[in-house]
């Protein structure tokens, strides 16, 4: 069921009205990056000033330069987690224009999707963004503890993470948040296991950028599945 909602995904790169949202979104991940990345490393440069001095060495001032060339490569390397909540705001974002053009695709003759209150929409994201960043901070003790599993750990805790918002997300727009929560607590097994497919690819540098998009259309089909299922 998973691989044929990816499948379904795919094929439907080439139409436009979803390759336009394809595009927003990889443009906005790599606009937050890079903001990112340009405000630690300003913060960097105005922590060391323009004359850096060391103890017994005095003025060093190469080493504001190599320390801004040090924080891109940190944050390229931090990419890995800062896709993982850049995916979860990216889902609030363009869910609904994802779910419109794969049901106009897909399955058409739904009636018109009710959707959430703007209040409800933005109350469940904030509550998930608190309990990703939460259950990540907690997680870093495991990484160390368990250095060799550190990616799994990765996996499992963001690909459950990532799974319960894009499935509450994309089947609250035609049932309600009460429903969807419902329909994602009898299939929480399937959907953890979509979750993870998702998160390895966002570990991925460069391929992480269309993740989040792919991720809500998966998403969309995968909620049908189970729908018509139940």
């Amino acid at each position: 069921m998973i691989f044929t909602a990816f499948s379904k995904t795919l094929s439907q790169i080439g139409d436009p009205r979803f390759r336009r949202v394809l595009l927003l979104g990889i443009g906005l991940a790599i606009a937050l990056l890079f903001a990112a990345t340009f405000g630690v490393m300003s913060l960097v440069q105005w922590l060391v000033g323009p004359e850096a001095t060391l103890p017994l060495i005095g003025p060093v001032p190469w080493l504001r330069n190599v320390l801004a060339y040090g924080t891109v490569l940190m944050m390229m390397v931090l990419s890995v987690f800062l896709m993982v909540p850049v995916a979860s705001a990216m889902t609030s974002i363009f869910l609904d224009e994802v779910a419109d053009a794969v049901e106009a695709r897909f399955y058409p003759g739904l009636p018109p999707v009710p959707g959430l209150s703007f209040w409800e929409g933005v109350s469940d994201s904030i509550n998930f963004l608190g309990v990703m960043i939460a259950a990540n901070i907690m997680a870093l003790v495991l990484y160390v503890m368990l250095a060799p599993a550190a990616p799994f750990i990765f996996w499992g805790l963001n690909g459950f993470l990532l799974g319960r918002e894009y499935f509450t997300l994309a089947a609250a727009r035609r049932l309600g948040l009460a429903e969807a929560k419902r329909l994602r607590r009898r299939h929480g097994a399937t959907i953890w296991a979509a979750g993870v497919l998702m998160a390895l690819p966002l570990s991925v540098p460069l391929v992480n950028l269309v993740v989040p998009i792919l991720g809500a259309a998966t998403f969309t089909h995968l909620f049908h599945a189970l729908w018509q299922q139940d």
